[in-house]
């Protein structure tokens, strides 16, 4: 159901504290490599979902592929994401309803010391979950798509009539359980008029955060429906205008340019984990439902596997991890830019488009001033 990426719980800037830009470069360009240990580690539990949505990173299936990790293989994963301490830990899919033991891995993985969250798809299994259990067990997030402002276009997005009412309902579930919510919206040319709909529409719902997902073309994700890199910059100084005047946090996913949009504009927040340059293997490590570790869900570069290899070995010292932790090796006006340390650009994106994780992202519109001065 849920494109499963950098900082899918944290990130972005809260609302009212806005910070003195130099401070957050230096905050970003200081201790805050990763080196050792993630931020967030994201599980695919599963790949099979009820759902077929047009933007699926996973190309998820209705049944449960017999080689994901085991009830033992799990316990054994989580034991591994516990020795390398992220600050959050996020079940997504597919589906992570799909599996009948996941109150038993919550459970475990709370058990471990572990901040849980989960990114359940909006359908009748969510809506029969017994939802205070998986509080009580130690859930202390969950995140709900919305990718159209209205039922029609949302629906059509997600390849099932009738999700928009569903996901409403379990918006209205998870509060009454006591569940912090997110809710999640993937950005195309096809919702993007849509913004100031989509911005009413979150003042009335009041989540702890919305983040704004910029597509990369993996998965079922088509590059005809991204918006361009105009299109992008005024939708995050859009966003940043609007951060400090709502009451709930904003982000974006695979749009890291809009934590240089929060500094050019006066906005940022240097205490939010956004502004401490977490991006694809930096500070983020994705595993797959049969245990492949890549650096995020949507930069399917597979650098080794839990049954075979220790996850905290292979985040720490997988060539792939190692080069994205590097922003001296970033090409093109990536690797020029002033930002770099914090944004770096979408590491899939570039690797989507250009074949190469490290070329320039594609969709930012900024000019470093090295290349403004040759262009004068």
């Amino acid at each position: 159901m849920i494109a499963a990426t950098e900082a899918g719980f944290a990130g972005g800037t809260m609302p009212g504290h806005p910070g003195h830009p130099s401070d957050i470069l230096s905050v970003a360009t200081g201790n805050h490599r990763w080196d050792r240990n993630p931020f967030i580690v994201i599980w695919e539990i599963t790949r099979a979902c009820a759902l077929a949505c047009r933007h699926c990173r996973a190309e998820a299936k209705v049944k449960r592929d017999p080689m994901e990790l085991n009830a033992e293989e799990a316990r054994l994963l989580i034991d591994q994401v516990a020795r390398i301490q992220p600050q959050i830990f996020i079940l997504t899919g597919g589906d992570p309803m799909m599996r009948s033991d996941l109150l038993q891995l919550v459970e475990y993985a709370a058990g471990k010391g572990l901040r849980v969250a989960i990114s359940p798809s909006a359908t009748p299994r969510w809506l029969n979950a017994d939802l205070p259990a998986l509080h009580s067990a130690g859930v202390s997030r969950i995140s709900l798509s919305i990718d159209g402002a209205k039922e029609s276009t949302h629906d059509l997005f997600r390849g099932i009539p009738g999700t928009w009412g569903r996901t409403m309902q379990g918006i209205d579930a998870a509060k009454k359980a006591g569940l912090s919510i997110q809710i999640n919206t993937t950005i195309t040319r096809q919702n993007l008029q849509e913004i100031p709909e989509f911005i009413e529409l979150l003042n009335e719902i009041e989540p702890a955060m919305w983040s704004l997902f910029q597509l990369v073309p993996t998965g079922r994700a088509l590059s005809e429906d991204m918006i361009d890199a105009d299109e992008m910059e005024t939708l995050f100084e859009t966003l940043a205008d609007l951060s400090p005047t709502v009451r709930y946090g904003i982000k974006t996913t695979e749009g890291h340019h809009f934590r240089r949009v929060l500094i050019q504009r006066g906005k940022a927040h240097k205490g939010s984990p956004g502004m401490q340059g977490i991006a694809d293997g930096k500070g983020f490590v994705f595993i797959s439902h049969t245990g492949e570790v890549c650096p995020s869900g949507f930069l399917p570069f597979v650098a080794g596997n839990v049954r075979e290899r220790e996850l905290g070995d292979i985040y720490q010292n997988a060539p792939i991890f190692r080069e994205l932790r590097d922003t001296s090796l970033l090409d093109g006006k990536c690797g020029i830019c002033e930002f770099r340390s914090l944004c770096g650009g979408s590491r899939a994106r570039a690797y989507a488009m250009t074949g190469n994780y490290l070329a320039s992202e594609p969709l930012c519109a900024y000019i470093p001033p090295p290349l403004r001065k040759t262009e004068q």
